[in-house]
């Protein structure tokens, strides 16, 4: 009886039943944690597209005229998302009555083949490739 007062520590056995546990919840969490990660990259894209968009309808406002993303007082005429995830260009516009604004994804692996584009114009269109519901899809 007095042998198990003396020890402490723990065994191999319970040792390999953690780490099965975590290699459990790491084949679970992983995945998800990489889908959230590029919502949260899609969502900043989105975003900045909108911005630009409103920017573009006060700048219309006050000129007329759309103007380019230099303009609208962005650093240059192709802007990236905070993450580097996207790149963001206006395309030039075939006349005063429209603007296409468009941030394509720049990295690759299989988000690539998910949302590689977004694009708002001047009407309000917003538009998506290859798949076209990410505007409104939180996958």
């Amino acid at each position: 009886m007095q042998i198990h007062k003396y020890m402490r520590g723990i065994t191999l056995m319970e040792l390999m039943i953690v780490v099965v546990i975590v290699g459990i919840m790491a084949a679970i969490a992983y995945p998800n944690y990489r889908d959230f990660a590029a919502r949260a990259q899609r969502n900043e894209a989105k975003a900045i597209l909108l911005e630009i968009a409103q920017n573009q309808e006060r700048y219309y406002l006050q000129n007329n005229d759309y103007g380019t993303l230099t303009e609208l007082g962005y650093g240059a005429n192709t802007i990236t998302t905070d993450t580097g995830s996207y790149q963001v260009t206006i395309n030039p516009p075939p006349d005063a009555s429209n603007f296409t604004a468009v941030a394509t994804y720049q990295r690759g692996g299989a988000e690539a083949g998910k949302c590689q584009t977004f694009t708002v114009d001047g009407r309000g269109a917003q538009t998506s490739q290859p798949k076209t519901d990410c505007w409104t899809t939180a996958r």
